[in-house]
C-alpha cells in the first residue's frame, strides 16, 4: 500500500458531492449511441457466437453470398442501350 493512503472508507471532508446536485442516469447515453459502432445481440444469438471474430466470419459469409442490388443508374443504362 502506498504511504499517505489511509484505510478508512471515508471520504474527505473537500469531497462535497451534494454540491454537484442529483445525477441523472442515462444523460449521454443518446448522444453516445449515436456515435458509436457499438451493437448489442440477444443472449440466444450470443451463445451461439463465442467471440468477436465467430460473428464477422458469419457475417462476412452472408454478405458474400448477397445479390448485389441494383441501382436506379444501372437500371438505366441498361434501358438507353
Amino acid at each position: 500500500m502506498k504511504k499517505g493512503l489511509r484505510d478508512s472508507d471515508e471520504m474527505r471532508p473537500e469531497y462535497d458531492f451534494e454540491a454537484l446536485g442529483p445525477g441523472v442516469r442515462g444523460k449521454h447515453y443518446a448522444q453516445l449511441m449515436a456515435k458509436s459502432n457499438i451493437v448489442r445481440i440477444a443472449p440466444d444469438v450470443h451463445a451461439v457466437f463465442p467471440n468477436e471474430q465467430a460473428v464477422n466470419t458469419a457475417l462476412r459469409g452472408l454478405i458474400a453470398k448477397r445479390k448485389p442490388k441494383r441501382t436506379k443508374a444501372s437500371g438505366a443504362k441498361r434501358a438507353a442501350r
